[in-house]
C-alpha cells in the first residue's frame, strides 16, 4: 500500500509517500480502507518532535518511532480479527488513532474497534474523519474539563480553527450563549457556526467583555493565560486547549496557584480517546447540530502541503486527506 512516511524529524519535507507493507489485525482490531483523513496541530508537532516532551511521550528520542502519521480518520472496514463482534467488512466507520500508534496518512490502517464508532450515512467520509480528534478536545474542554451547563455564557477563543469551530456548535447543541473570538474576514463564518456573538480581536479586546463569561475555552492561546481571568465570572472557568507551548506549560505549571489564589480554576484540556465520546459526537454529527466545516481537501500525496498550510495559521475550520 502506499503511506505517507517520516524517517526524520524535521519540516514537511522529511516526509516521503511510498510504498509499505499493508498491516494485518490482530484479534481485536480491525482492518480499514482510509477514505479520508484530517490534519491536526498533533501532526506537526509529531513531525517536527518538537517541544521534546513529546519525543519523551510518543519514544523516539533522535528518530521518530511512529513512522505513520494521522490520528483521525473515517473509513471502510476491510477485515475484522477474531475477537471483533462489533463491526464486519463493508461498515463505515471513523475513529480516533491517538491512542494506538496513529497511521492515518495511508491507504489501510488496522487499530483496535474500540478506537471507531460507524458513521452517520448522512456525512460525508471527508466530513467525518475532522471529527475524531479536534471534535473531541472542544467536546471534552467544554464538558469534562470546563463541566459546562446549559444557560451559561460562554467564550471561544479560536473559533475559526479546527477545534475552536466545533466547539462553537458543541456550545450551542448543550445550550449555552456562545461568543466567538476571531480574526478579520472571518467572523461571518463564525456567525454561520451558530455563534450568538462574534468579536473579531482587531476591533474590539476579547478579555475584557461587558458581561463575564461562565467558562472561557481558548483553543488559540497565543497571549497570557491570565489576560483572560478579569472576563471570569466569579468561580468561572478558563480551559487552554491549543496555542504555543510556552503558553500552555505556563497555564500548567501557574494554572493550579492561580486557582488557588483567585475566585476561578484554570485547567489545561489532556484529550482523552475513548469510544463513549465519540458515540456523543456520532450523535451530535447524525442529527445536524455539528455540522465539520472543510477548509481545503488534498491527495494522499499532498500531506506535507496541507501540513505547510496548517501550520501558516489562517485554517479555517479543518485541513482533509482524501484518499
Amino acid at each position: 500500500m502506499k503511506a505517507i512516511v517520516q524517517t526524520e524529524y524535521g519540516s514537511p519535507d522529511v516526509l516521503r509517500l511510498e510504498a509499505v507493507d499493508q498491516p494485518v489485525p490482530q484479534d481485536d482490531e480491525i482492518q480499514v480502507r482510509v477514505r479520508a483523513a484530517s490534519v491536526d496541530a498533533g501532526v506537526w508537532h509529531l513531525m517536527r518532535g518538537t517541544p521534546f516532551l513529546i519525543r519523551l511521550m510518543f519514544g523516539g528520542l533522535r528518530r521518530p518511532a511512529i513512522p505513520i502519521l494521522g490520528g483521525a480518520l473515517a473509513g471502510e472496514v476491510e477485515a475484522v480479527g477474531s475477537a471483533v463482534t462489533q463491526f464486519k467488512p463493508g461498515d463505515a466507520v471513523f475513529g480516533d488513532l491517538s491512542a494506538s500508534g496513529f497511521g492515518a496518512f495511508a491507504e489501510y490502517v488496522c487499530a483496535p474497534a474500540s478506537a471507531f464508532v460507524s458513521k452517520p450515512a448522512n456525512v460525508s467520509f471527508e466530513a467525518a474523519a475532522t471529527v475524531p480528534i479536534s471534535g473531541l478536545a472542544a467536546l471534552q474542554g467544554l464538558q469534562t474539563v470546563g463541566q459546562l451547563q446549559s444557560g451559561q455564557r460562554v467564550l471561544v477563543n479560536g473559533a475559526s480553527g479546527g477545534v475552536g469551530s466545533f466547539a462553537v456548535q458543541i456550545a450551542k447543541a448543550l445550550g449555552a450563549d456562545v461568543t466567538g473570538v476571531c480574526g478579520p474576514g472571518k467572523v461571518d463564518m463564525v456567525r454561520d457556526l451558530g455563534a450568538d456573538q462574534v468579536i473579531d480581536y482587531t476591533q474590539a479586546d476579547p478579555t475584557r467583555p461587558e458581561q463575564p463569561y461562565d467558562l472561557i475555552l481558548d483553543a488559540a492561546a497565543y497571549r497570557p493565560f491570565f489576560d483572560f481571568l478579569p472576563g471570569l465570572t466569579a468561580g468561572g472557568t478558563y480551559v487552554m486547549v491549543g496555542g504555543s507551548t510556552p503558553g500552555f506549560f505556563q497555564a500548567m505549571l501557574i494554572g493550579p496557584w492561580i486557582s488557588k489564589i483567585r475566585d476561578c480554576q484554570v485547567k489545561c484540556l489532556t484529550s482523552n480517546p475513548n469510544q463513549s465520546d465519540l458515540l456523543q459526537l456520532q450523535h451530535l454529527l447524525a442529527t445536524g447540530k455539528i455540522k465539520p466545516y472543510l477548509d481545503r481537501t488534498y491527495p494522499l500525496a499532498a500531506v506535507p502541503e496541507a501540513i505547510r498550510h496548517l501550520e501558516r495559521r489562517q485554517v479555517r475550520g479543518k485541513v482533509v486527506i482524501s484518499l
